[in-house]
C-alpha cells in the first residue's frame, strides 16, 4: 500500500513533497514500533541512543560528544542523562583530563539494559523484510544524498 492510502491523500504537490511526507510518515510509524519494545523497558528512544552510545564508546564521554553523536540533535543531553542517572544506567565520572569537569558512562545495569534489548534485533531488522539488502544499500544511498544537501550546520 502507497501513502496516499494510508494517510488519505490522493494528490501532492509534487514528488518532492510526497518524498518528505513520506519520510515524515515513516519515521512516525518506525518510531512507534521501536517506542513498544523499549516501554517494555522503561526507557525512551533518547535514553536508549545514549545508552547505545556510551557502550560503544567504552570509556567516558562529556555531555556535549554525546550530544554530537546522538540521532536526535534537538535533545536536552543534559536532562537525558540526569534521568539515566536517577535509574542507575549511567554514572558521572570525574574527567581523566581536566578534574573540573564531568564525563559521564555507563554502568552494569545499563549494559544489562542493552543486553536485554539486543534481544531484539531481529524483530527490528524483520520492520524491513518486505526490502532485499539491496533495496536496503539504495535506500541508505537514498537518504545519505538527501540529507547531503543540509549539511549548513
Amino acid at each position: 500500500m502507497g501513502i496516499e492510502h494510508d494517510i488519505y491523500q490522493t494528490t501532492f504537490r509534487s514528488e518532492y513533497q510526497k518524498s518528505a511526507i513520506n519520510l515524515i510518515y515513516t519515521y512516525n510509524w518506525f518510531m512507534e514500533k521501536v517506542k513498544k519494545i523499549l516501554e517494555k523497558e522503561d526507557i525512551t528512544s533518547q535514553q536508549f541512543n545514549i545508552l547505545r552510545i556510551l557502550r560503544g564508546q567504552c570509556g567516558p564521554l562529556s555531555t556535549l560528544q554525546i550530544r554530537q553523536r546522538m540521532l536526535d540533535k534537538m535533545s536536552d543531553t543534559s536532562r537525558i542523562v540526569d534521568r539515566l542517572i536517577a535509574k542507575d544506567l549511567v554514572k558521572k565520572v570525574t574527567c581523566e583530563n581536566d578534574r573540573r569537569l564531568v564525563d559521564v558512562t555507563i554502568t552494569p545495569k545499563g549494559l544489562e539494559l542493552l543486553s536485554e534489548l539486543d534481544k531484539y534485533q531481529d524483530e527490528m531488522d524483520g520492520l524491513f523484510s518486505r526490502l532485499s539488502e539491496e533495496e536496503a544499500k539504495i535506500l541508505n544511498t537514498l537518504l545519505d544524498k538527501v540529507r547531503g544537501g543540509c549539511n549548513a550546520e
